[in-house]
């Protein structure tokens, strides 16, 4: 019985070995197809004054990644580049990741002061580009023309402009309204104008419109012009930082006026920096953590599991805009730009944590804006306004 077990053994043995050299000459004549390897640009502020919207595009941009790899047709080297909020940083960016790094695409900027000169370079070197976060109409125009190779994730300034004039009207009920912009950022600018001309067009009265630049840091003057005409609500369009230094000196002058804001508002430094200040300030955006949707749901928690906080907008945004441009990637006929940039003029109906995602003719997102009220240790949802 003994010797029959042991003859079973060696037979067993000798297959094994069989097996394996069959194997080993097996993956010798059918090597294994690996996936072909890209590179996905990222342009962002990821120091400066806005380095917040920077770590939060970033962390987005790598978690699309991660979400695209488990199915994907492409292996993505990713190449992420620091535009420090500044114009000339992010064009040297952009051309480093075009002519250099060789990107198949770029996700961002985020700023518009930053996205305008860099969809031109795109637009030029004819690789599609999609921003997450810029705002200003010129990303996607130029001279009255689309720049066909740009698009972008989130709603226009006239858009945000328009749907917090009409919350200023409809909702808060006031009847005059102040506003304090940045008078070199296209951002706060563009905010500006298209607040006044809805609020106006809605019949109230703008009776204070007054503005300041970049690197201001004492608004005392303006505050005491604006504070003799007693507005009802003041309107601050401009990033979280430059917000919360104004509301903190509004407050110490004694202007009780309702701040109302934009998207630039949208970072955990905000209350940190303003205080009281800010509490009762209502902003638009373009998304709320606390929207009920399974795409939102499911990001955010996987946002809090590796980064262990909840994401905000720029981070949801980047995201968006992220997977847009792997869909497309995927899905195009070939890797030429114009394939993928024809795929983008065909998609409809992209499921984003942000909402549903269309583009319209000139490559702006058609999508629905959130109305956010500032409390005391977080941001609360409002309302919903559909395009």
């Amino acid at each position: 019985m003994c010797e029959k077990n042991n003859k079973l053994t060696k037979r067993g043995d000798k297959m094994k070995k069989l097996f394996l050299v069959f194997m080993a000459v097996a993956f010798l004549a059918f090597p294994s197809f690996a996936k072909d390897t890209i590179k996905l640009g990222l342009i962002a502020p990821l120091t400066g004054d806005v380095k917040t919207f920077g770590e939060s595009a970033k962390n987005g941009f790598i978690i699309a990644i991660e979400d695209y790899s488990k199915s994907g047709k492409y292996k993505i080297d990713p190449v992420i580049a620091d535009d420090r909020n500044d114009p000339t940083e992010g064009a040297n960016a952009a051309l480093k990741l075009i002519t250099q790094d060789k990107v198949i695409a770029i996700s961002g900027p985020l700023t518009s002061k930053v996205a305008i000169p860099v969809s031109d370079i795109a637009n030029n070197n004819k690789i599609p580009m999609i921003t997450g976060a810029a705002t200003n109409p010129k990303v996607t125009i130029h001279d009255g023309k689309r720049k066909p190779y740009v698009f972008r994730a989130c709603f226009i300034d006239p858009f945000q402009g328009t749907v917090a004039a009409n919350f200023a009207d409809k909702e808060l009920k006031v009847k005059t309204a102040a506003v304090l912009y940045d008078v070199g950022n296209d951002y706060s600018k563009g905010l500006a104008e298209y607040f006044k001309a809805t609020f106006i067009k809605k019949g109230g009265n703008i009776v204070a419109y007054e503005s300041y630049q970049k690197d201001d840091v004492d608004f005392s003057a303006l505050i005491t012009k604006i504070q003799v005409k007693k507005p009802d609500v003041l309107y601050l369009p401009d990033y979280y930082n430059k917000v919360a230094l104004i509301a903190r000196q509004v407050r110490e002058k004694g202007l009780k006026s309702t701040l109302i804001g934009g998207d630039g508002w949208d970072s955990p430094e905000l209350i940190k920096i303003a205080g009281g200040a800010i509490v009762g300030g209502y902003f638009t955006n373009h998304y709320s953590p606390d929207r009920k949707d399974p795409i939102a749901e499911a990001f955010i928690k996987r946002y809090k599991e590796k980064y262990n906080t909840v994401p905000d907008a720029f981070a949801a945004l980047s995201y968006d805009a992220t997977m847009i441009l792997l869909k497309a990637i995927d899905n195009a006929r070939s890797l030429k730009s114009e394939d993928i940039v024809k795929y983008l003029n065909s998609m409809k109906n992209h499921k984003g944590v942000t909402g549903n995602i269309n583009f319209d003719k000139n490559g702006d997102a058609v999508k629905s804006a959130v109305i956010l009220k500032v409390e005391k240790d977080r941001v609360r949802y409002m309302t919903t306004v559909n395009p």
